[in-house]
């Protein structure tokens, strides 16, 4: 069998032809990448976006067709975003290693699909110290997807907000404005939570369905104005977070724009902050906050978790997240060793 990507969806079931390593035939977003390890296919499709997960093994051979976890599955196996904090933290530090860190990831492949008004973007990655490529298995990365962003974010936040923080204010009410939110109320004690969004119906429905007060915002301008930590979770192309709303010493993690061509954030907001990211150099390629200001990084995250690069908390930081494979290789593994466990 083997998996054949559709638009939108999880991989269905096709028959393999003779021949295909593994006993499976690569088709569609899975080919490119087929015996690179673990794999996450991004369809990101009018603002939306799907995601399946694949670890694989790079040479051992086996007629069995893999496992599929459903995003029931995974959700099961991943109910905390916090439980990922402890390996993800452990994998930046490894990435931002260099070769010693035992981590292979190579730049993410785009392909624009204009048709739609999306992209396809694989991202194969490889850790020695989880060594993920030993199971077998396809995954619905969704849920991953959600929860390893938000807990990178909290990686960041835990280390570049200001000791003082009272008031998060979140830009976007899509998928990572949830995972965000249940997040950081669990980790951070702040004193007030703020939301807008550009449909202020979707900012209303956000802050009844969650648990804890939210105060809904008429305008990005008032949700940010004093805030101590930003978020902005959204699908902007153009800036919707500008310099001059910006609190001294707070601290933004950008989780949108992740094409060279989209923003968040404008030159002001990039520029006068103390700029930190997940890769550099997929920053330096793939980050439209990044390249269109000409903002300097100043630092990885991940030599920050290992203290090769100072936190400044006492100054205005941002946090320009793109995600990256290995972020996906290491909460699929925690998925899969938590699923094996329990067969």
């Amino acid at each position: 069998m083997s998996e054949t990507w559709q638009e939108g969806h999880v991989p269905v079931n096709t028959p393999a032809r003779s021949g295909d390593p593994l006993g499976v035939a690569p088709h569609g977003a899975l080919a490119a990448a087929w015996l690179a390890g673990s794999i996450c296919s991004q369809v990101s499709r009018s603002g939306g976006r799907s995601r399946v997960c694949v670890a694989r093994p790079p040479v051992t051979m086996s007629a069995a067709p893999p496992v599929f976890l459903g995003s029931d599955v995974v959700e099961k196996h991943l109910h905390s975003a916090s439980l990922l904090i402890p390996s993800l933290e452990a994998a930046l530090a490894n990435f931002s290693s260099g070769a010693e860190g035992g981590v292979v990831q190579p730049m993410r492949t785009v392909v624009p699909v204009q048709k739609y008004g999306g992209f396809l973007g694989v991202m194969p990655a490889y850790s020695a110290r989880d060594d993920t490529l030993t199971t077998k298995l396809v995954m619905d990365g969704s849920v991953i997807t959600a929860k390893r962003t938000a807990a990178v974010s909290a990686i960041a936040t835990k280390f570049l907000m200001p000791a003082d923080a009272e008031v998060l204010c979140i830009l976007g009410a899509g998928v990572q404005a949830y995972s965000h939110y249940e997040l950081f109320t669990e980790q951070f004690s702040f004193k007030e939570v703020r939301i807008w969004n550009r449909t202020k119906e979707n900012a209303v429905k956000f802050a009844r369905s969650v648990k804890g007060p939210v105060r809904v915002c008429s305008s990005a301008q008032e949700a940010v104005t004093g805030a101590d930590v930003i978020l902005t979770v959204t699908v902007a192309r153009t800036p919707i977070l500008f310099g001059e709303w910006i609190k001294p010493g707070a601290h933004i993690n950008a989780v949108g724009a992740s094409r060279p061509d989209w923003r968040e954030l404008d030159d002001e907001a990039m520029k006068n902050s103390v700029l930190y990211v997940d890769s550099r150099e997929a920053a330096q390629n793939e980050s439209g906050d990044v390249i269109l200001s000409g903002a300097e990084i100043f630092a990885e995250l991940g030599e920050v978790i290992k203290g090769t690069k100072p936190a400044l908390p006492e100054k205005t930081t941002v946090f320009k997240s793109l995600g990256m494979a290995i972020e996906d290789t290491v909460a699929a593994k925690l998925v899969y060793d938590s699923w094996l466990a329990g067969n």
